[in-house]
């Protein structure tokens, strides 16, 4: 009887126990989803606040500077703030404390390192010419206007909680923060360029550094071997692809290039003449201007170290040119000479050979080596496969977001590093 009753006081004993290990257990369960619930609300409380931070410094820095770019703009200030405000958390506008025009508070110009990691601000509104120093120079440079910086905030609202109450924490205050950095134009967006041909760097780079079509030749240069194939043909393609004939003909008279074509970075390509693709090329071209007019186009610029056109050759740059002739076929009557262009024609009775010397002469295009002044030398000129530029070129900007190479124009489309 005696063990009896010690057995039940134990079971008793063991009850209890339970019921206060239930009870610790619940609270630990309520505070982890108090926690739960609570944390989870506040991620969504800052994930509206960064929307809101994040579209105002991207805002302000695409008006960074003026538009003429000479000075820093003072009123993307405003811009960026102004734009933040627009966004709304949990319904509520964000806070954002800034003055109009003033580089205070919680919208800021200034400058961002890429090798710190970090934003300074600056109210300085000069404008430093870009392609007069490198990217290093201009990354240590606290002068360089190059971004700006926006905090958005809860405070006058605080975000509320809701099972944290329960512990005595009755609301928080929350802000987010982002920079927008204005950087160098490195693209050239979808359909900026027009034909899938790639010119090479070397063959209209003058000695004063800029770009000079006067060479009026491609593909082919004629009997100087040292400066054969000046172009290729180009997909577009980066990560860069070799190009194919399908491709090719998929682009020519297409509606310029389908991909964002980044300065610095391998382009697919295929040297060589192509017939087909060449033919192909001749073609749209007679249908475009019947062989009687200018055919104006943007076309990548490519290094070609040895003028001869390899797959991924890097791009740096991009050119206007107007095409004047394209010399499919070997000629050697004359008889498919231009008679007609633009402002100037050839009678019908005048020998092929002066047609197309009046024709080089007229248009002032040149050979490989210069403007030809012997009849050899024109001659030389007249090879199959060859397109003819005008000697006047211009030399496209790039455009686009900001790109990692500074080739001394800004970009017209800011990004968010922080």
């Amino acid at each position: 009887m005696i063990i009896s009753n010690q057995f039940s006081s134990s079971r008793y004993n063991e009850k209890g126990a339970v019921i206060i290990l239930i009870a610790i257990l619940m609270v630990a369960f309520i505070s982890i989803v108090a926690l739960a619930v609570d944390v989870y609300h506040l991620y969504v409380v800052r994930n509206e606040l960064q929307n809101g931070a994040d579209s105002g410094a991207l805002a302000g820095a695409r008006e960074l500077y003026l538009d003429d770019g000479t000075a820093v703009d003072p009123s993307s200030n405003t811009i960026a703030g102004n734009t933040s405000v627009q966004n709304a958390s949990e319904q509520t506008p964000v806070e954002v404390i800034y003055n109009a025009g003033a580089n205070t508070g919680d919208v800021q110009r200034g400058h961002w390192s890429f090798a710190t990691r970090s934003f300074t601000a600056n109210n300085s509104l000069t404008a430093i010419d870009i392609g007069s120093y490198t990217e290093a120079e201009l990354d240590a440079n606290l002068n360089y206007i190059n971004a700006i910086k926006v905090k958005t905030h809860r405070r006058d609202t605080p975000a509320a909680s809701f099972f944290a109450r329960i512990f005595g924490y009755e609301n928080f205050e929350v802000g987010a923060e982002a920079v927008a950095y204005l950087g160098y134009a490195g693209s050239l967006l979808p359909a900026n360029l027009d034909q899938p041909i790639a010119i090479c760097e070397e063959s209209i780079l003058n000695v004063d550094g800029n770009y000079d079509c006067n060479m009026g030749r491609m593909l082919n240069s004629g009997k100087d071997p040292d400066s054969a194939n000046t172009g290729g043909w180009t997909n577009f393609s980066q990560p860069c692809v070799t190009a194919s004939k399908p491709e090719m003909d998929a682009l020519i008279c297409g509606d310029g290039n389908p991909y964002q074509v980044n300065y610095g970075q391998g382009i697919g390509a295929q040297g060589g003449v192509q017939d087909v693709t060449f033919r192909n090329f001749e073609d749209c071209w007679e249908s475009e201007t019947e062989k009687k007019q200018f055919w104006n186009m943007t076309l990548p610029v490519i290094e070609c170290p040895s003028n001869n056109v390899s797959n991924c050759p890097t791009v740096v740059g991009a050119v206007n040119v107007n095409v004047v002739w394209i010399q499919r076929d070997n000629d050697t009557g004359y008889d498919e000479v231009p008679r007609e262009m633009e402002d100037w024609s050839c009678n019908e009775a005048t020998p092929g050979f002066d047609c197309w010397k009046r024709f080089i002469d007229h248009f002032n295009l040149a050979n490989v080596t210069g403007r030809p002044v012997t009849d050899q030398e024109y001659a030389d000129m007249y090879q199959k496969k060859s397109i003819f530029f005008l000697p006047s070129c211009e030399k496209i900007d790039p455009s686009g977001i900001t790109g990692g190479t500074n080739y001394g124009v800004l970009a017209q489309i800011p990004v968010l590093v922080d």
